[in-house]
């Protein structure tokens, strides 16, 4: 077994079985462990934290919010190991989201929505909580190296309902499915805060350039189902959520295809700024976003 894939199986199995103080104690403590050395990904989350901060913020401030968001990261994680052994009943009170009547009435009338999701609080807490609501979910996954691993992550979100599908190397183009599955009835949550195809859309976020991609605003183009972006994030009892209303679509006389998706992408990334402005020790955001350099603080 490929060192990483072990490391992930041992994840699963032994925390599931700590007391829930002891696999809290643990996680902290790896998450202080990784603030105090300072590596590749702490370095990167603090610059990203940067930019949603901006310049003026001291630096022992930024310094005490990446340490916020690392062990936010951390709970995360932990989560993730104890989730497959929850009840539905559970899931179900793991996540409250406000707002949630807008979903439920948009599933009884015309089922099928898209969901857009930033990487904030526990995103995989919210599809549980879907799922224990008994609504279908179909969503993409990015095929992660060793191939074991992906295949553990698979399974893990499949023991919670889901229906994955690879973002590359399956037998249907991805897109295909999930408008199949929309068609059908299905919540599609997308995370999409982050583009992995480089081939993404380009938006203003936090005064920089960078780029989203352009799946949830196809689906929403091609499909007519609403798009619906949640906010997620932590308090100290539970994971929340907020469903914002959907995404104003503009209509084929507004302009192009590109333009159409270009605009809507520019919305949705709107709005995760405003969600990410008000909870950014909850953006676990450990990768490289903006295209440009940020500014530098005032000295």
């Amino acid at each position: 077994m490929n060192p990483v894939d072990l490391g992930y199986a041992a994840g699963w199995k032994l925390v599931r079985g700590m007391p829930e103080p002891v696999a809290r104690s643990v996680f902290r403590a790896a998450a202080d462990y990784a603030h105090r050395k300072g590596g590749k990904g702490t370095a990167r989350l603090r610059g990203n934290l940067r930019r949603v901060v901006g310049p003026d913020m001291p630096e022992a401030e930024l310094d005490e919010l990446t340490q916020a968001a690392l062990r936010s990261y951390a709970r995360y994680w932990r989560e993730a190991f104890r989730l497959p052994s929850r009840t539905h009943e559970q899931h179900l009170e793991d996540f409250r989201v406000a707002n949630w009547h807008l979903l439920a009435k948009i599933m009884e009338e015309d089922p099928g929505v898209i969901m857009a999701l930033s990487h904030s609080g526990n995103w995989d807490i919210a599809g549980a909580w879907v799922t224990a609501m008994g609504w279908k979910l179909t969503t993409v996954a990015e095929r992660l190296k060793p191939e074991s691993v992906y295949e553990r992550f698979v399974e893990f979100r499949r023991s919670i309902g889901m229906e994955i599908i690879p973002l590359t190397g399956g037998e249907q183009p991805p897109f295909d499915i999930l408008v199949d599955r929309l068609q059908a009835g299905a919540i599609v949550p997308l995370l999409a805060d982050r583009d992995l195809s480089k081939r993404g859309v380009e938006v203003s976020f936090f005064g920089g350039r960078t780029r989203m991609p352009s799946g949830p605003a196809l689906l929403a183009i091609r499909t007519g189902k609403p798009l619906l972006v949640i906010d997620v994030w932590y308090d100290d009892e539970c994971t929340r959520g907020y469903v914002n209303p959907p995404v104003e679509i503009p209509g084929p006389e507004t302009g192009t295809l590109r333009e159409r998706v270009a605009v809507v992408t520019q919305r949705m990334a709107t709005m995760f700024e405003a969600a990410i402005a008000r909870h950014p020790q909850d953006w676990h955001m450990l990768q490289r976003v903006w295209l440009d350099k940020p500014p530098t603080p005032e000295v």
